[in-house]
């Protein structure tokens, strides 16, 4: 598996988020976590489209995060 860098931007009681979560909790990745909540610029960009996992900084998966695909990408 490769050291692709991801990060997943979500939110306190988004239950999409709990699910792309343990998604990327199944792959064994290592993963950030932001909470869109914490930045104006955030919020503005992802409120709409949570939950964001982003693959080396580019927003690859949106709303449903597919645990095959993650890995796919990873490879």
């Amino acid at each position: 598996m490769t050291t692709a860098r991801l990060t997943l931007y979500g939110r306190d009681g988004c239950h999409l988020c709990d699910d792309a979560r343990e998604v990327l909790l199944r792959v064994g990745a290592p993963f950030d976590e932001i909470d869109i909540e914490t930045d104006d610029e955030l919020l503005k960009r992802y409120l709409e489209r949570i939950p964001v996992v982003a693959v080396d900084g580019v927003d690859a998966f949106e709303f449903f995060v597919d645990e095959e695909a993650v890995r796919a990408r990873l490879q």
